[in-house]
């Protein structure tokens, strides 16, 4: 027995904890309350894309059997990323917890993370032993990262201008505002839905199917279509091309209802939808009850987006720049979470 598999077999529950030191609810006294209930050795805390991937290839030397990732939804993508990336094929994967300490908490929501003083106690779960179960989900690689919801359009839109109102107000007397939830409203309200409003026409689009066959979805998620690797998806305007392989955006926004029922598939959604509609039927958008035909919803396992115009691109709730073809594919492995929803 080598040394990694020796340290698995004398204590298959041991855990490590990454904080991302950017994150907005990831402070001193978080880090000094962890501290104090995971060894030093096993708290880890990153300030840049450097320090996580050293912090990736420690965790997967060591052959941590849980890893929870604490900063966000971007903070998950960013570590798992990077583990994946530096395991290759080999066969350790370690288990991947969530401690809520985002703004939109996708993935911790989904899973039963708690906050405050909760994220204690599930670490603490984890390091006796006692989790419940565990989620296993598909992840979709794009822009070289790997993530449980991605897109284009409107909603990475927001995204980017939220980054530029973070730059220009971030430093002065309104820094509170223009953080989390407030900050995304303010970016929004000021900037995305103006200039949609102004531009009245959306980008046009083809989405083209990749690999294996893709089924497109109707009304309750049934299967109406079946497309062939390279027949085209969708041509036409779009105010959103999006996929995930989870329910849920964050703030609970139930996005894609579809998303998640089908292994080795993921949810992907074009909407064109007219902004007055979408304002009124927040209700049953936000609740993932939303239908309209002008939202094309589809399985697939992979895709590319095509335009003549840059399009925004959002990787796992951040913004990730633009681009003109971008591709959209499921990771080859999948992860498993830990699940904490059935307790509470």
């Amino acid at each position: 027995m080598n040394a990694s598999a020796a340290l698995l077999a004398a204590d298959p529950s041991k855990v490590a904890v990454l904080l991302n030191a950017n994150a907005k609810r990831v402070c001193s006294r978080v880090h000094r309350a962890l501290s104090h209930v995971v060894p030093e050795d096993d708290l880890f805390l990153s300030r840049s894309t450097l320090e996580a991937r050293t912090i990736a290839r420690t965790v997967v030397d060591r052959r941590y059997r849980t890893v929870f990732t604490g900063g966000g939804d971007g903070t998950f993508v960013s570590f798992v990323t990077e583990i994946l990336s530096y395991l290759g094929g080999a066969d350790h994967m370690p288990r991947i917890g969530v401690l809520k300490l985002g703004t939109g908490n996708a993935l911790a929501g989904m899973v039963g993370a708690t906050s405050g003083q909760g994220i204690l106690d599930d670490v603490l779960r984890a390091r006796a032993g006692e989790v419940p179960c565990v989620k296993r989900i598909d992840l979709i690689e794009a822009g070289g990262r790997a993530t449980p919801f991605a897109g284009v359009g409107l909603d990475a839109a927001v995204l980017n201008d939220y980054g530029v109102v973070k730059r220009r107000l971030g430093d002065g007397p309104f820094k509170r505002l223009t953080s989390g939830a407030p900050g995304y409203a303010i970016a929004a309200t000021t900037r995305t839905l103006p200039r949609y409003l102004v531009n009245r026409k959306n980008p046009e689009i083809e989405v083209v199917n990749g690999r294996g066959l893709a089924t497109l979805l109707g009304p309750d998620g049934e299967p109406i279509r079946e497309f062939m690797p390279g027949e085209i998806l969708y041509r036409g305007p779009a105010q959103m091309c999006a996929a995930s392989t989870v329910p849920f955006y964050g703030f609970n926004f139930k996005m894609f209802p579809f998303a998640g029922l089908v292994p080795g598939k993921m949810q992907l959604r074009v909407t064109n939808v007219a902004p007055m509609t979408i304002l009124t039927h927040l209700d049953s958008i936000w609740k993932g009850r939303f239908r309209h035909p002008k939202v094309f919803d589809f399985q697939v396992e992979e895709f590319t987006v095509r335009s003549d115009e840059k399009l925004p691109l959002q990787v796992g709730g951040d913004a990730e720049g633009y681009g003109d073809e971008i591709r959209f594919g499921l990771t080859p492995r999948r992860v498993e979470l830990v699940d904490y929803s059935m307790l509470n």
